[in-house]
């Protein structure tokens, strides 16, 4: 395995890990988790692959920027950038998790032309136009709980979110990894990120005509009990050219983790038929206005 640090464009130190040879793939983090949630896929796709997972700006071991300003969701498509430029790699297939699949998802309209593919999983809190306000004002509540009662505390309370529980149900020992994980954010670099990432980014309903015109093949992946990923997945696979959706049973917002095994199946299928050339556009036979051909 290697790791470092790379450069992001103002100075800001970010650490990555890597293992593999091949093709890239760039993982990336959700809020709740950091570079080391990634595990289950580092290990089964390092067989194949060139994998990268890193620590996003505001997580250790990478640096934490003092001022919200440091914080945005272009800023967080910039270090997916810069991690890629810094390891000298021109074009990775892009997977991201909830604050992960959001960046997926601007890294395809920002920088296309450096996505083989890209994976937006569990993405879409906050992108619902009825639930915008609430979300941002959830959002700063949550920032205001990990500055007050630290990451330590707050995270017995983060973790055991309406999405969350299904893990816990399902996998108790991995719940609990995730929960000792959350707990270990810094507790400014957690706040700041709810200010100015998940806070203020847009709602991918605004997005639409970008998304529309987008050309870079796409998996969506969504948990069938993460309710305010649904809509918004089903809206990305009816916008995106060429788009999949795939929405696992029973299941909630932390897809790599509560069901490694199926998420890494359609991921590997979905690097496979994308390497093959055979993940293309909707075909226009199929009309979403017609129910049945008459003539």
């Amino acid at each position: 395995m290697v790791e470092g640090y790379v450069t992001a464009q103002d100075g800001t130190r970010l650490w990555y890990e890597e293992a593999g040879e091949g093709l890239p793939i760039l993982f990336i983090h959700e809020f709740g988790g950091n570079h080391a949630a990634w595990e289950p896929q580092m290990r089964r796709f390092a067989r194949r692959y060139r994998c990268i997972s890193y620590a996003a700006r505001g997580y250790a071991p990478s640096d934490i920027p003092d001022d919200v300003s440091s914080y945005s969701q272009r800023i967080a498509v910039e270090d997916a950038l810069a991690v890629l430029d810094g390891l000298g790699i021109g074009k990775a297939h892009v997977v991201g998790l909830s604050m992960g699949g959001f960046a997926a998802a601007h890294f395809g309209l920002i920088a296309p032309e450096r996505a083989l593919s890209l994976c937006i999983a569990g993405a879409g809190y906050g992108a619902e136009k009825e639930y915008e306000d609430y979300f941002r004002g959830v959002s700063l509540s949550v920032a205001e709980n990990f500055e007050t009662k630290g990451a330590k505390e707050f995270s017995k309370i983060y973790a055991l979110g309406a999405s969350r529980v299904q893990f816990q149900n399902k996998d108790p020992r991995g719940w609990a990894e995730f929960a000792a994980r959350l707990a270990t954010h810094s507790d400014r670099g957690a706040a700041l990120t709810m200010r100015g990432v998940q806070a203020m980014r847009p709602s991918l309903y605004d997005l639409r005509e970008d998304f529309a015109a987008m050309q870079v093949p796409t998996l969506v992946m969504v948990g069938d009990e993460d309710d305010h990923c649904l809509q918004p997945g089903i809206f990305l696979k009816k916008t995106i050219p060429a788009c999949g959706l795939a929405v696992l049973p029973k299941t909630g917002h932390t897809l790599n983790l509560e069901e490694p095994e199926l998420f890494n199946q359609l991921l590997a299928e979905f690097l496979a038929q994308v390497e093959a050339g055979a993940w293309r556009p909707r075909d226009p036979r199929a009309n979403p206005g017609q129910i049945m051909r008459t003539e």
